[in-house]
C-alpha cells in the first residue's frame, strides 16, 4: 500500500515535482487551449435536466477540457476522458501521458478531472474495491464521469458512439469500472496498470465494450499477477477472462506475434501484443504486456497515437 500511495513521486514524475496533491490547480470546466472553438448548437442528445445536473456537479468538481485545433461544431467529434493514478492529478497525469498533441492531430475532445482527496491527502477514484478507496468513501465517480460527458456534450458536438476512457493505475481501475457500469455510453477503454473487479459478478455491462490493458509484468505497485491495494484485485489473465466472458468472446487469449516499443527505458520492442479470439465484430479484448515494465513506464513519444489507434478503431457499433 505504501508504494501505491507514493507512486506519483517516483522517478517518472521527479522532473515535475511531488508536493501535496491537494495543492494542484484545476482548470474550470470550460477551459481549453483552443480559444477559437465555441460550443456546438447541435449534436447534444442530453436533456435540459441532465445538462443542469451535470453543470452542478462540475461546478463543484471542475475538469479540464482540451478542444482540438480545427474543431468543427457541425461534425460529431470523439471524446476521450482520462483518469489519473492514485495520489496524482489530472494535470500531472497529462504531463506524463502527453495526450494533448494527439488530441490536436487526430481531432478529438480531451477531458480530465481530479479525484477527491482521502484522509492521507491523496487524490483517488472510487473505482473497484481493489483500488483505491482506502477510506471507504461514498463519492460517486461514475456520476462524475457522466457529468463530464454531459457537460462537454452540452457545449460541443460529441459523437455518442465515440466516447472513450483512458486511465492509469487507480484511473485504470476506474476505466474498467466505467466499462462495467456505463457500457451503453463507453465505446472502449485503455487501462495502463489497472484491472477489473476481483469478483466478476460486480461487472455487468449492458453491451460489449472493447478493452485494451497495458501492463508491465515487473510492476511492483499493481501486480501483473494480481495482489492487494485497498482490497484484492485480479491478475491480468483473470481480467482478460472476465472481459472475454462479458463480451461474449468464444476464443482464448493468445499472442498475435506483434511486438511494440512502449517503454523507452527497455531495449527493443519489449511489449507483446495478445488478443482474445472469437469476440463480436469490432469488440476486441487485448493485453499488451510490457516485458520487464514497471508501474510507471517511460512512455515513448508514440504513446498517444497508440492509444488513439485503439480508440479510433473501436467505436460503438
Amino acid at each position: 500500500m505504501n508504494a501505491l500511495r507514493l507512486f506519483a513521486c517516483s522517478v517518472a514524475f521527479a522532473s515535475i515535482g511531488c508536493g501535496s496533491s491537494g495543492s494542484d490547480a484545476t482548470a474550470p470546466a470550460d477551459a481549453s487551449s483552443n480559444d477559437g472553438a465555441g460550443p456546438a448548437d447541435a449534436g447534444s442528445s442530453i436533456t435540459d435536466a441532465e445538462s443542469s445536473e451535470a453543470a452542478a456537479i462540475v461546478a463543484a468538481r471542475p475538469y479540464t477540457l482540451h478542444v482540438p485545433t480545427g474543431y468543427d461544431a457541425t461534425k460529431p467529434t470523439p471524446l476521450v476522458v482520462m483518469f489519473h493514478g492514485y495520489s496524482a492529478s489530472g494535470a500531472l497525469e497529462e504531463l506524463y501521458m502527453n495526450i494533448t498533441p494527439t488530441s490536436d492531430s487526430a481531432g478529438f475532445l480531451y477531458a480530465y478531472g481530479d479525484g477527491t482527496i482521502d484522509d492521507a491527502g491523496n487524490r483517488f477514484w472510487n473505482a473497484t474495491d481493489g483500488c483505491c478507496n482506502f477510506d471507504g468513501s461514498k463519492v460517486d465517480d461514475v456520476a462524475y464521469f457522466n457529468a463530464i460527458v454531459d457537460d462537454v456534450s452540452a457545449k460541443y458536438n460529441v459523437d455518442p458512439k465515440r466516447v472513450f476512457v483512458l486511465g492509469h493505475s487507480n484511473g485504470g481501475f476506474m476505466a474498467h469500472r466505467l466499462a462495467c457500469d456505463m457500457a451503453p455510453r463507453v465505446a472502449s477503454i485503455v487501462s495502463l496498470a489497472g484491472v477489473v473487479w476481483e469478483d466478476p459478478t460486480k461487472c455487468s455491462p449492458a453491451n460489449p465494450v472493447a478493452v485494451l490493458d497495458i501492463h508491465g509484468n515487473a510492476d511492483q505497485t499493481i501486480g501483473y499477477d494480481g495482489g492487494v491495494a485497498s482490497g484484492v484485485y485480479p491478475s491480468e489473465s483473470a481480467t482478460m477472462t472476465t472481459w472475454s466472458q462479458k463480451n461474449g468472446c468464444t476464443g482464448q487469449l493468445a499472442a498475435t506475434g506483434q511486438t511494440l516499443d512502449v517503454d523507452t527505458q527497455l531495449p527493443g520492442s519489449e511489449t507483446v501484443v495478445a488478443t482474445v479470439g472469437g469476440c463480436p465484430t469490432g469488440v476486441d479484448v487485448q493485453l499488451w504486456t510490457i516485458q520487464g515494465g514497471s508501474h510507471i513506464p517511460s512512455l515513448t513519444p508514440t504513446w498517444g497515437s497508440m492509444v488513439w489507434g485503439f480508440f479510433n478503431t473501436h467505436p460503438k457499433p
